[in-house]
């Protein structure tokens, strides 16, 4: 689905997964001092929308969800994930309740799979899944901004920022309401300022650090997505295994790259043991790698548990040096 702010003077497509929205809007470090300042919006419209409505729809999704939703505040943000019967990752979910319907944001194109599962799952439950991406947007301010969100959307605040549900045909008027006079939000501002952020922040992002085989607690999604005290769902068993017996067998780690590099090393670059050399073999990959503001170069890469944390890589022939997101 092509976003209208594609329209935007400087916008330039983001490609890939994220194609429909804008890449940046001709400055990539302007844009990114901007959200860390907490102005600017981010449109992140292409994302899928899934609203869940019905009486039983807390008590539904927390049997079937790693998070604890039977009691959820309305307002209140929370983040969830479905895994398959090995406890593998299949789907990441954004979450707020209004009152009374449950919205999530899921990655772009995945929404179609999600409903499809959840339509399997709801048996005699009063519950219905909608997909509404045709009708609404969802819109990112960041943490600081003090702009007023519109009345009619639905807002899921987080510690980096707040997400709007925004009414798809208001998209283009939000963008125009740039001034601060009136609770403006700010300038436009592209992905890659946001994914710079969140690569800063150690985020994961499905589909990017994740593979057909990553388990929860690689990332460090226990806590914020996987709650350890509730009641059975799909892939329980291996997330209550590796929780209490064992140690998951590889590691997310933060990447400070080397600068002097024109290119950066893509998502999947091989990440090898500088000390082994080129040959070496491989302990690990690129999941993220973006250029920050202050930071410069940084990624996010996935890497053996056993690996050592002050050994140096190399990903791909860039020198990279790692810090640690989950502990070995």
């Amino acid at each position: 689905m092509k976003s209208p702010l594609l329209s935007l003077p400087g916008a330039v497509p983001a490609e890939g997964v994220d194609e429909g929205v804008a890449a940046h809007y001709g400055d990539l470090f302007r844009e990114q001092r901007a959200l860390a300042d907490g102005t600017g919006f981010v449109d992140l419209s292409h994302r899928g929308v899934v609203a869940v409505t019905g009486a039983d729809r807390l008590s539904w999704l927390h049997l079937l969800l790693t998070q604890h939703v039977s009691d959820l505040p309305a307002g209140q943000a929370t983040e969830a994930l479905i895994l398959s019967a090995n406890g593998h990752v299949e789907h990441a979910l954004y979450l707020v309740d209004d009152g009374t319907t449950t919205w999530a944001h899921v990655e772009p194109g995945t929404q179609e799979a999600l409903i499809a599962y959840l339509e399997s799952m709801k048996f005699f439950y009063r519950v219905e899944v909608t997909d509404r991406t045709g009708e609404f947007a969802v819109v990112h301010l960041p943490a600081g901004s003090i702009a007023a969100a519109p009345e009619d959307a639905v807002v899921r605040e987080t510690s980096y920022g707040r997400d709007l549900f925004l009414p798809r045909a208001e998209l283009e008027s939000f963008a125009r309401d740039t001034g601060k006079d009136a609770g403006g939000h700010g300038p436009a501002v592209g992905l890659l300022a946001y994914e710079a952020l969140r690569v800063e922040q150690h985020r994961p992002r499905l589909g990017f650090e994740t593979d057909h085989r990553t388990i929860p607690h690689e990332l460090g999604w226990i806590g914020s997505a996987v709650h350890l005290q509730k009641g059975c769902y799909r892939g329980q068993e291996t997330v209550a295994r590796v929780q209490n017996l064992g140690k998951p067998p590889r590691r997310l780690v933060f990447l400070h790259l080397d600068g002097s590099e024109v290119l950066l090393p893509p998502h999947g670059a091989e990440l090898r043991l500088a000390d082994e050399g080129p040959e070496g073999r491989k302990i690990g990959f690129v999941t993220t790698s973006v250029r920050h503001h202050e930071l410069g170069p940084i990624a996010l890469g996935l890497v053996k548990r056993n690996v050592p944390l002050d050994a140096r890589l190399v990903a791909d022939t860039t020198a990279a040096a790692q810090e640690v997101v989950v502990e070995p």
